[in-house]
């Protein structure tokens, strides 16, 4: 059984330019780079949401390099 957190911070689900994800606490600026994806919740949701959104772990840029090569 998953062990849930006891962290009573709200945190946001943020992304950068090459569609990775992360967390961060609501109550702080976003670092720049950093964009919200839209999701707030307890750690534990947040992370539930990365889980279920980042299906590919792969940089965006390393994704369209693929691409290009496999359309090539």
């Amino acid at each position: 059984m998953a062990e849930q957190s006891t962290d009573a911070q709200t945190y946001l689900v943020v992304l950068n330019h090459e569609e990775q994800y992360s967390i961060w606490w609501a109550d702080r600026e976003i670092p720049d780079g950093w964009r919200s994806e839209g999701t707030s919740g307890t750690k534990d949701e947040c992370l539930a949401r990365i889980e279920e959104v980042w299906t590919d772990m792969r940089p965006l840029s390393l994704r369209l390099r693929m691409a290009e090569r496999a359309a090539s």
